[in-house]
């Protein structure tokens, strides 16, 4: 059983009108059609913040889904995650607005050298104070292989040992590459930092190469928060070397417990303690005064909602066109090279193109609860309780006004549940996540890459 006191709450959204629930931007009281303007992301950090989430967690994706229909027809119609703005650009203006709000921020491997990611990701961590995390995604999109210029997407575990290499790379620069104590900016001697304690990096990886100095002098937690959400058998190995966080798609607490229970289980093959990571479910809620109110609301947003759209999002992560299929006819979910884990839970269930709809009423397939504070914060329990986990990336659904409800409904039942923190705790997002300190823990890969560079110096 989960034994924390507080739930982790994490905003789940993304620089775009569409992202999980979709069809819900018609809604007359959605603003999400604002995201290209800056005011727009500033009040959503400053919701987000009194209501003492812990973090918003922006996705990203590199590509669009083109799989449904072989066309971005209902992409564009639909505004399915396109267009799509950079994540990282909205993440300091959100920081001047808010003092503890954390951000977890979505960048895909495969488009970016790690010497330069380095030293934006250092950038943003000095310029919030240590509230940076980075969710390391590995793509699933063929479109986004060929945007920038490859012939296919590479196979899905070659993707992992390719981040595998990555992060390795990463680590280097930013553990090892500047000494603690190097910077100075001693005045009168004319020290800035001591060249004697910056160091260079030398990385002759499988996939990548780098020789220099990282950029960047050391940032409050040298190395972000790190999230990822592969559950796949090579998505957990990958998750036990590196993960802090761990998001996860469940459709009930049983199914929850299970991938906890795995993923807990190889964190400690890979020599480190269960609790070193936190599990995040994806979750909806719908809320009101009481469990009528939240129905109606549930009713009003269904009649704006578009399954279709859904479906289109689903077809491009599992690589298969549902258009292809009648309603009822049986669905090949053969070998896949997208999104394993949920591919895998549709096979296994045997879900047929209408049970797929049905389950993307909403417009998206993230488990749904619906009703007042307190029903939900009794669900929500349940959830952490059963399913052994730390706490949800919850999705918007009419933004912003999901997100004011659960404040105003569900964060004071959680809250008289002892399960929700009543003030914000000092510190970096690393050590309020933990309790511990700001920087990896001695049992990290990263921080042991960083102890064997001090070893080789000495």
């Amino acid at each position: 059983m989960n034994t924390r006191k507080d739930i982790l709450l994490n905003a789940f959204t993304m620089n775009c009108v569409g992202h999980i629930n979709h069809g819900l931007w018609t809604h007359p009281r959605d603003r999400s059609h604002e995201y290209t303007r800056l005011d727009y992301w500033i009040e959503t950090a400053r919701i987000l913040e009194e209501g003492l989430f812990d973090a918003v967690f922006i996705a990203d994706i590199i590509g669009v889904y083109d799989v449904y229909r072989n066309s971005i027809d209902l992409t564009a119609r639909e505004s399915i995650q396109l267009p799509v703005n950079d994540p990282t650009l909205l993440v300091p203006a959100m920081a001047a607005a808010t003092r503890h709000l954390g951000f977890g921020v979505t960048v895909n491997v495969a488009v970016e050298h790690p010497y330069t990611f380095a030293r934006r990701v250092s950038t943003l961590d000095h310029l919030t104070n240590g509230r940076v995390g980075w969710n390391v995604v590995t793509g699933y999109l063929d479109s986004a292989a060929r945007a920038v210029g490859q012939a296919a997407m590479a196979e899905h575990d070659a993707r992992y040992d390719r981040a595998d290499d990555y992060l390795d790379l990463l680590y280097k620069l930013w553990e090892t590459s500047w000494e603690d104590g190097a910077v100075r900016r001693d005045r009168a001697a004319r020290l800035y930092a001591d060249p004697g304690k910056i160091h260079p990096i030398r990385h002759d990886g499988p996939f990548y190469a780098s020789q220099g100095y990282h950029l960047a002098e050391p940032s409050p937690q040298r190395t972000p928060v790190l999230y990822q959400a592969g559950t796949s058998g090579r998505g957990q190995r990958f998750a036990a070397r590196h993960a802090e966080c761990v998001f996860i798609m469940a459709s009930d607490p049983e199914s929850a417990r299970k991938t906890s229970r795995q993923l807990r289980e190889a964190v400690v093959a890979a020599g480190r303690r269960p609790d070193d990571i936190r599990i995040l479910a994806g979750l909806t809620v719908v809320t009101g005064e009481t469990d009528a109110v939240a129905a109606d609301r549930l009713a009003e947003y269904l009649a704006y909602a578009n399954p279709e759209a859904g479906l289109a999002h689903f077809a491009s992560g599992s690589g298969i066109d549902f258009s292809r299929y009648g309603l009822d006819d049986a669905i090949t979910y053969g070998p896949t090279n997208g999104i394993q884990s949920t591919t895998a839970a549709a096979r296994q269930r045997r879900l047929t193109k209408r049970q797929l709809l049905d389950g993307l009423a909403l417009g998206g397939r993230y488990p749904l609860i619906v009703g007042s504070g307190e029903s939900v914060a009794a669900e929500m329990q349940r959830w952490v309780e059963e399913g052994e986990i730390d706490g949800f990336n919850l999705t918007r659904t009419v933004a912003p006004e999901s997100w004011r409800d659960f404040i105003r409904w569900v964060v004071p039942a959680l809250q008289e549940r002892g399960l929700y923190k009543t003030a914000y705790r000092e510190g970096t997002l690393r050590r309020r996540i933990f309790g511990e300190g700001d920087h990896l823990p001695e049992r990290h890969r990263g921080r042991q890459l960083r102890e064997a560079a001090r070893i080789a110096a000495a």
